[in-house]
């Protein structure tokens, strides 16, 4: 899940050397946290949102075929 989410985030950014995503392990779900530069804030959230509800889909039916539960934050 955490190279899905870096690959998507990389194709949106201007600044690809600048995304991070962290893996944290909860008891019940995965939670990965996005970080990207200032100024790609905007190209991964997308307008009123509907870039990152796309990741987050993307995510989450991945993750449904695993039998997971993950969660995609990001993060400033």
């Amino acid at each position: 899940m955490k190279e899905l989410v870096e690959t998507l985030a990389r194709a949106l950014v201007d600044n690809p050397d600048q995304v991070v995503v962290n893996e944290v392990e909860g008891e019940k779900s995965v939670i990965l946290e996005l970080k990207v530069a200032d100024e790609d804030m905007g190209k991964v959230i997308g307008k009123q949102g509907r870039i990152a509800k796309a990741i987050r889909t993307l995510v989450r039916a991945a993750a449904a075929r695993e039998g997971k539960r993950v969660v995609v934050e990001i993060l400033q």
